[in-house]
């Protein structure tokens, strides 16, 4: 293999693609800024949101009120501001389903007395399952509240009969959290490695495109391939033209979600985002034995199109391949073992969570990531270059 003639080739692509500025500002800027910059909002929009649930006033519906003033007490020392309405129960449904109230608490008429007898006294809480999170947030305090008023009546009836509250609980669990607060700012920052994935392939998308299917459609690439250089050789110095955008992306992408992650504020949460300068330095070294494959495969799928914009509908859908098997990780619970370490993207996540966690992973684990990556990434490089070697590319 001539690595001259290759190098010839990618030093023309590479220039080529640099000098149209839209392509670079599209490839090298707005995919690797905006994915981190849209993920470190929506961060910091979760946790704001989450904090507000917890220590925000929540003001509920309450019909009937009148008949349990000592309930109003505890509810309004919980931070939950009331609302009087004398709802009976089909007024109570439609204020909820018309979206008035997110919560009405009905207090029916035997309240008082079955709770004077020490009969397990009703309270209808009326929802609406089907609303966003804030409103099953909403339900989940309340909920939590009634359950603590009831364990205080409960725990006051035991001490009138003599008997020790502590005899109902013969056992306790006491939950040990050995996570780290890096560990759990790896939590947050799991969907990271689709964002760093997805903007890494995004940055060779328009010069794989471009370098093939964009030189047929201009009538240029019959010229170069009549050129002395192998057919192969050409293709494999525009991969390569491709692989160094990709690499470029990826390195712009790792830095500006360490950056905004500066602004997610995982400290307010006990949380604390391992993303410093070695960390980075792993993440890309993790990552970028994917990016021969991410090239192979775009160069393929563009060397079956006619035209640019043809091109570009199909590499579109393609790219999100490499970036499939992640979004079966969170719906399968997957773990990281020894053979999902083969399946490339899927093993770059794992070695990226791990260095978000601060756990360096074994050193056959990188092995094998790396190899099954490049060897697949050589395998695509090499069918690309068979495909050029067809006369039935020009055409």
């Amino acid at each position: 293999m001539s690595w001259r003639s290759i190098l010839v080739v990618w030093r023309k692509e590479f220039l080529e693609n640099l000098r149209d500025r839209r392509t670079v500002w599209a490839a090298l800027f707005f995919g690797p800024l905006l994915g981190p910059v849209l993920f470190a909002g929506m961060m910091n929009f979760a946790m704001s949101r989450d904090e507000a649930v917890q220590n925000d006033p929540l003001s509920i519906a309450v019909a009937h009120g009148e008949r349990a003033p000592n309930l109003l007490r505890f509810l309004n020392s919980r931070g939950i501001d009331i609302e009087h309405h004398a709802y009976d129960d089909a007024a109570a449904r439609n204020a909820v389903s018309t979206k008035r109230h997110k919560l009405v608490l009905l207090v029916p008429e035997d309240y008082a007395r079955r709770l004077r007898d020490a009969e397990p006294a009703s309270l209808f809480l009326y929802v609406d399952q089907s609303v966003q999170l804030t409103g099953r947030d909403a339900t989940r305090r309340v909920r939590d509240t009634l359950e603590d008023y009831g364990r205080g009546i409960a725990q006051g009836r035991l001490i009138l009969r003599g008997v020790s509250p502590v005899a109902l609980a013969p056992l306790v669990t006491q939950t040990v959290d050995v996570s780290t607060p890096v560990s759990r700012a790896a939590l947050v920052l799991g969907l990271l490695s689709y964002f760093v994935i997805l903007a890494m392939l995004m940055g060779g998308l328009n010069l794989a495109i471009d370098s093939t299917a964009g030189e047929r459609e201009r009538g240029s690439l019959e010229a170069l391939l009549t050129t002395p250089l192998e057919r192969a050789h050409i293709l494999y110095g525009k991969i390569l033209a491709t692989c160094t955008y990709m690499l470029l992306s990826l390195v712009l992408t790792v830095t500006a979600c360490a950056i905004t992650s500066q602004f997610i504020g995982f400290e307010r949460q006990g949380m604390s985002a391992n993303l410093g300068p070695g960390a980075m330095l792993a993440i890309v070294c993790c990552v970028a034995p994917l990016i021969p494959a991410g090239a192979g495969l775009m160069t393929i799928v563009a060397s079956f199109t006619r035209s640019f914009r043809e091109a570009q509908s199909y590499v579109s859908i393609v790219i999100m391949i490499p970036a499939l098997p992640l979004a079966f990780v969170n719906l399968l619970e997957l773990q990281r073992t020894l053979p999902l370490m083969a399946v490339p993207s899927l093993s770059q996540h794992f070695l990226m969570t791990s260095v978000l966690r601060g756990e360096w992973p074994t050193a056959t684990e990188v092995v094998l990531s790396v190899g099954t990556s490049l060897l697949l990434g050589a395998a695509l490089a090499w069918i690309a270059g068979r495909l050029y070697e067809r006369e039935a590319i020009l055409g």
